[in-house]
């Protein structure tokens, strides 16, 4: 699953981006990849592994409901079950 969120653009600053993504790896683990910053500019990243993918799919969801609470809006969400805000 991946998901692409945005900040609404201020005029003269460059919007605010999260990308979230949970893949499998080839050892039947999970992570959770979460890369946050300003578009065009730098941006930092972190990876949480998980065993089991029903905790793996909250902590996406969690991260995913979290930064809509702080203003992010969805540009783009692909996956199985593509999370819906």
């Amino acid at each position: 699953m991946r998901i692409f969120l945005q900040q609404p653009p201020v005029a003269g600053e460059n919007p605010k981006f999260v990308k979230l993504s949970l893949e499998q790896d080839l050892f039947g683990g999970w992570f959770l990849d979460r890369e946050s910053g300003l578009m065009g500019g730098r941006s930092t990243r972190k990876r949480d592994i998980f065993t089991d993918a029903s905790l793996a799919i909250s902590a996406f969801e969690a991260a995913r409901d979290q930064q809509l609470k702080r203003g992010f809006r969805v540009m783009f969400a692909e996956g199985a079950e593509a999370p819906r805000p």
